[in-house]
């Protein structure tokens, strides 16, 4: 159990780390961290529990993010084997192969617009999961947005929060 002097100390360093951190960002995502922001931040870092949550986190959004890469490869894999069928299908008709492959194409890249599409709402719908995690868990900063410079404000936190807790924290013990 920590007293209510090292607490305070800790804060302090949290705090001041957080506006240096702050301090390196473009104007205009500065104007979005208040020092009200960073300081209830801070406090609310004094929780250790809020580190692991961050990093499992992290640690989801890579393994979501690897498997849709793979969903990716896998189908762009598949379209290539289509395009091959229909190379060996009309190898004697060369016309033929042309005309086909070319309707194959413009179907695949439709097709592949939705595949990315998909990807793309799994991603947001991943964000949103983050944002309603860190929200309940009191993280100051942290809701379901869709806005654009406000996701890009909660990236920043949680850059933060990943940089705190890689640091060594002093300790000021007796």
């Amino acid at each position: 159990m920590e007293t209510p002097e090292v607490l305070q100390k800790k804060l302090y360093f949290l705090l001041e780390q957080l506006q240096n951190m702050a301090s390196e960002l473009p104007p205009k995502y500065q104007m979005r961290l208040p020092i009200e922001l960073l300081s209830s931040l801070a406090n609310c870092l004094l929780n250790d529990t809020i580190f692991e949550i961050v990093k499992g986190l992290l640690e989801i959004q890579h393994v979501t993010e690897q498997h849709l890469y793979q969903q990716r490869l896998q189908y762009i894999n598949n379209k290539k084997l289509e395009e091959q069928e229909i190379l060996n299908r009309f190898e004697l008709e060369p016309m033929k192969k042309v005309e086909e492959l070319k309707k194959l194409m413009m179907i695949q890249k439709e097709d592949l617009k939705k595949f990315d599409m998909n990807l793309v709402l799994q991603l947001d719908e991943k964000v949103s999961d983050q944002q309603q995690i860190l929200e309940q868990a009191g993280v100051p900063g942290f809701y379901v947005t869709t806005n654009p410079l406000e996701i890009k404000v909660q990236m920043y936190l949680l850059d933060f929060m990943l940089r705190l807790s890689k640091m060594s924290i002093p300790s000021w013990r007796k």
